[in-house]
């Protein structure tokens, strides 16, 4: 750790936030008496407003639309889509919604609302103890301050064998601006990211393929995970189990050249591998900051377990990569910011997450294996959509719901959705289980409106065997 007097400190600063995803929502009326610094190399925002959940849901809410045109035969309609207006599509998004947002975010924080304020747009750097190397322009600034949060972020993972091979790729941070939509795509992943873009550019009208190490999605319980890959085997091409031996690009596209010998051929690669926390790009240990892969060591209450004055939220330090988890992280480290003598945890119960693919899939909790695992004597439902009244009007034939409960207590242990609005009909389940609710009370002590979707979670309830 390099001490600050080695540096010429051009301004110190009560408080500075890195990074203006869930950070940029700690200063508020509460901090006007302070100092601030924010520190924002690119668009204001972070990660899930310019990159990652709020477009891509925007263009998977487009994709819905557009795969149940397609599918409407089974509803007695003859409906098609007669054309896909990509950059109609993109000018929606982005044009029209999120980059206004984000210039809006920026303006905001170097207007007069907030005089106290400073932002600064260069990356910054650790130089010594809560001392940071950045700047505004092209003016170099190192600043210091008595607390700082790093709220970083994360970004895409790349594996090696794809970066020695020079061939062009795409990854989330860019995939959804293309020029126009592709004729057809590799996709290299397995995971949520994968899935959702599939959906996307499926539905769109783009030949999709799928390479993947393992099975799609593998992080989900059996009896949602094993439908879902039948299902996406079913609609695009999937090579599950294989692995990239080498890769070349000619005025075609893309080909890849798999481990078992076979190819892949297509004019776009995206690359979904999963993300990796920033911390490796920001010399922690010249401020005597622990790090782990990138991911910054922090304790129950988001402090720094190595270095006094730091704390640190969202992808960059957080066991869950998911925005909501960051926004809560978030409100617990500005509580303790102003509140020393009453921190409060970080809030890591309970944390459910969604995969706005098709068929949509949300989650909370324990999946039945590792439930049996942990000892619990366990009860266990899964509950087809199509046998409630509102799956016959969908006429649906994949939905499942799976909740998963402790036989002695009631309590809920899991709740797994895969169907038609599964990311909101989980959020009872979320409620039931943050408030550490019996399930036999929650069935049967209170209505449930005929013939709602809800009955779903109903029946399942009702289905669990306590006996």
């Amino acid at each position: 750790m390099t001490s600050p007097a080695a540096f010429q400190v051009d301004k110190h600063y009560d408080l500075i936030i890195l990074g203006t995803g869930s950070g940029n929502s700690i200063p508020g009326p509460e901090f006007d008496g302070k100092s601030i610094a924010i520190i924002e190399k690119g668009a204001f925002g972070g990660t899930c407003l310019n990159v990652g959940c709020i477009p891509t849901k925007m263009y998977v809410y487009a994709a819905d639309v557009a795969l149940e045109t397609k599918e409407s035969a089974r509803l007695g309609l003859d409906a098609q889509v007669n054309s896909v207006h990509w950059q109609d599509i993109v000018r929606r998004v982005f044009e029209k919604r999120i980059d206004p947002i984000a210039q809006g975010g920026e303006e905001y924080r170097r207007g007069e609302q907030t005089p106290n304020i400073d932002v600064y747009d260069q990356h910054a750097r650790f130089v010594a103890e809560r001392t940071l190397r950045t700047g505004q322009g092209e003016q170099v600034a190192t600043i210091s301050a008595d607390q700082i949060v790093i709220a970083a972020g994360s970004r895409p993972f790349i594996p090696q064998d794809i970066i020695d091979s020079k061939v062009t790729f795409h990854t989330n941070e860019d995939i959804m601006r293309l020029e126009r939509q592709p004729e057809s795509m590799v996709i290299v992943g397995g995971g949520y990211i994968a899935m959702e873009f599939a959906h996307v550019f499926d539905a769109l009208g783009t030949k999709v393929t799928i390479l993947s190490r393992s099975e799609l999605l593998r992080h989900l319980d059996a009896d949602l995970r094993e439908p879902f890959n039948e299902l996406a085997a079913a609609r695009f091409d999937v090579r599950a189990g294989r692995t990239m031996a080498s890769a070349t690009e000619d005025e075609q596209g893309i080909t890849l050249t798999l481990d078992d010998g076979s190819t892949v051929n297509a004019e776009v690669l995206l690359v979904a591998t999963g993300r990796i926390p920033n911390g490796d790009q920001l010399d922690l240990d010249k401020a005597g900051i622990e790090a782990e892969n990138g991911s910054i060591s922090v304790d129950e209450f988001g402090r720094s377990t190595s270095a006094q004055g730091i704390w640190a939220l969202g992808d960059i330090s957080s066991p869950y990569m998911l925005k909501h988890v960051a926004n809560a992280e978030m409100r617990a480290v500005r509580h303790n910011l102003l509140h020393a003598e009453d921190l409060k945890k970080m809030p890591h119960e309970h944390v459910p997450a969604a995969v706005f693919t098709h068929p949509q899939i949300a989650n909370v909790g324990l999946t039945e294996e590792v439930a049996r695992e942990a000892g619990h004597d366990i009860t266990v439902k899964v509950q087809k959509y199509g046998d409630v009244a509102y799956g016959w009007a969908m006429e649906d034939s994949i939905g499942i719901a799976k909740l998963i409960a402790d036989r002695q207590s009631g309590k809920l242990l899991g709740a797994h959705y895969m169907g038609p609005q599964a990311s909101t009909l989980i959020q009872q389940m979320i409620t039931v289980m943050a408030f550490g609710l019996d399930v036999r009370e929650v069935a049967t002590n209170q209505y449930w409106i005929h013939p709602a979707l809800p009955e779903v979670t109903e029946n399942a309830l009702l289905g669990l065997d306590f006996s």
